[in-house]
């Protein structure tokens, strides 16, 4: 277990035991990807080589790249983006992300909205670049009549999605915890049963390493966040983390981050500063992290607490930065403290 004064240690209470690791060796892999650093490590077993390990993860990350990112102009999201009005069918594994982003939606009543792609770029936080200046309430409006989970409509049996005409998704609160699984998945299928991916911030691990230990990661931290130094065992769990300085651009003294709220058409105000979530899943953890921002101060931790999230909160307040932490995250802090 890590050692040192004041450190807050978290461990899984889902109740598995790990199996064995499949060989002595760790090998570490690393790289960047969809605008962010990639890294992976893993317990090599003693059938494979470097060379196969590393193809499998090129080609994990090239395929979310082709499928979700909207600085690609070929990718399948721009092109559905830039397809006229009508019913335009999409792969499955496109089709399965953007299910999974609409079933979020539905739970969170939109803190999830894949549909915001026009306001993202219009606040200067996709392909078109950074603005100088604060869009009008005009040019919010607009982008917000093309926008909404609820304008979205599905044709499962033809595995199609209705483009309205101007309406851009945006998967990239999801995509990201979708690559980092995917990694995971084929490292699992290839026998490295025991290893860690993390894209961007977004990390899961798998099994333990030789020394039967876990994965340990310390979680991201708002700058000034009035807590101790966080450490997860990232034993079979995924964790994400959502901060507001993390991108972010300056008008007249005020700053604007990067997380919107599709209900206001604007950036978050509220002035939570970051949120760590945990889950079975990057996806999920991802976007749970990105909903629960969007909550909010007050919504978010009582969401947390009603579907057991583990979830840490760091909120900016007139007296400085103060945290919560979800019945869940308390939970895995009793397991850590035993």
């Amino acid at each position: 277990m890590p050692s040192g004064a004041g450190n807050r240690v978290l461990i899984p209470t889902h109740g598995r035991l790990p199996s064995r690791p499949p060989g002595r060796t760790i090998w570490d892999f690393a790289g960047q990807s969809m605008g962010t650093d990639w890294s992976v490590r893993l317990v090599a077993p003693p059938d494979r080589t470097r060379a196969e390990f590393q193809a499998a993860i090129d080609d994990e990350l090239a395929e979310v790249i082709a499928l979700f990112s909207h600085w690609e102009p070929t990718s399948e999201l721009s092109r559905w983006n830039a397809a006229p009005a009508g019913f335009w069918e999409v792969s499955e594994p496109f089709w399965s992300v953007l299910n999974a982003a609409m079933d979020l939606a539905d739970d969170t009543d939109g803190a999830v909205d894949p549909t915001l792609g026009a306001l993202v770029d219009l606040w200067g936080f996709g392909p078109p670049g950074l603005r100088t200046g604060l869009p009008t309430d005009e040019e919010i409006a607009a982008a917000q009549s093309v926008s909404g989970w609820q304008r979205l409509r599905l044709n499962r049996e033809a595995r199609a999605v209705q483009q309205v005409g101007g309406m851009k998704l945006d998967l990239s609160g999801i995509a990201k915890g979708h690559a980092v699984d995917r990694v995971s998945e084929r490292l699992t299928a290839l026998g490295a049963t025991s290893h860690l991916v993390e894209i961007g911030g977004e990390l899961r691990g798998a099994g333990v390493k030789p020394d039967a230990r876990p994965w340990w990661t310390e979680l991201q931290a708002a700058p000034g966040a009035p807590g101790p130094r966080t450490l997860a065992a990232l034993f079979d769990i995924a964790v994400a983390t959502s901060g507001d300085w993390v991108r972010r651009f300056n008008v007249f003294g005020q700053t604007y981050g990067h997380t919107l709220d599709g209900r206001t058409g604007r950036p978050l105000t509220h002035g939570l500063a970051s949120v760590s979530v945990f889950a079975e899943t990057a996806m999920r953890a991802d976007a749970l992290a990105t909903a629960l921002m969007v909550m909010g101060p007050e919504e978010g931790p009582a969401y947390a607490a009603a579907t057991d999230l583990a979830a840490l909160f760091v909120m900016r307040g007139a007296d400085g930065m103060t945290e919560q932490l979800s019945p869940a995250l308390i939970a895995m802090m009793e397991e850590g403290a035993e």
